[in-house]
């Protein structure tokens, strides 16, 4: 299954607690980090696309300084994507493969911040959704990450609308209160998707995949 959500909406607490439940997490922007770091290819086709400006003083990714470059420049976002995501693609469906023949009713959950915004939902068995209001987010993104409302506010606009996210859910978990409202419906979820695993691997071999190429590679 995919799970995604805008920034802000809590999609890595959602993830944190589908992995307790017993979810094989597959995290496309921590793996997106990794195909970044540095001796790697990725970082080399960065810095040929960017500049050593992107580089911190000891070789490796300054996401700050990209992420300052990219998000409020669709063009530069797109071709840091057509850089990052075929090797998280390529990633991702190999740690898939590895959870399904460990264990063929493993629940794999790649957690995808842009599934929505490349049209990777059709990709997946189910699609769910981390909800919560435009307004919810960036006060989350201010307060508690601490980023400037201009920055806010451009990450988000980088992002598709709450609308369209809504508009690719399986299932929705609203995350617009409390955190303690939280993990009850992440369980009542996960039953859910551990039901449908075992449906799902009964009935044949498992064939679903995602691409996980969705990962926001400024992120972090």
């Amino acid at each position: 299954m995919g799970l995604t959500g805008g920034i802000g909406a809590g999609k890595s607490e959602v993830s944190r607690l589908l992995a307790e439940q017993g979810a094989v997490i597959v995290d496309a922007d921590r793996i997106a980090r990794e195909v970044v770091e540095p001796g790697t290819p990725g970082l080399a086709a960065v810095v040929a696309e960017f500049g050593e400006e992107v580089l911190t003083s000891d070789g490796s990714l300054d996401r700050a300084r990209l992420g300052s470059l990219v998000f409020a420049d669709p063009d530069r976002l797109a071709a840091l994507n057509a850089l990052v995501h075929p090797a998280v693609g390529e990633r991702s469906a190999q740690l898939e493969r590895e959870a399904a023949e460990a264990d063929p009713q493993a629940v794999v959950v790649h957690d995808v911040p842009l599934l929505t915004e490349n049209g990777l939902a059709p990709l997946y068995d189910r699609v769910v959704v981390v909800d919560a209001s435009p307004e919810t987010q960036l006060e989350r993104l201010v307060r508690l990450r601490g980023m400037a409302e201009e920055e806010a506010r451009a990450r988000m606009a980088a992002q598709a609308d709450r609308e369209q996210r809504l508009a690719v859910a399986d299932i929705v978990i609203d995350n617009d209160g409390p955190l303690e409202g939280l993990a009850p419906r992440v369980r009542e979820v996960w039953e859910q998707l551990r039901e449908a695993g075992r449906r799902q691997a009964d009935a044949a071999p498992h064939t679903g995949s995602g691409t996980g190429a969705g990962a926001d590679p400024g992120s972090g």
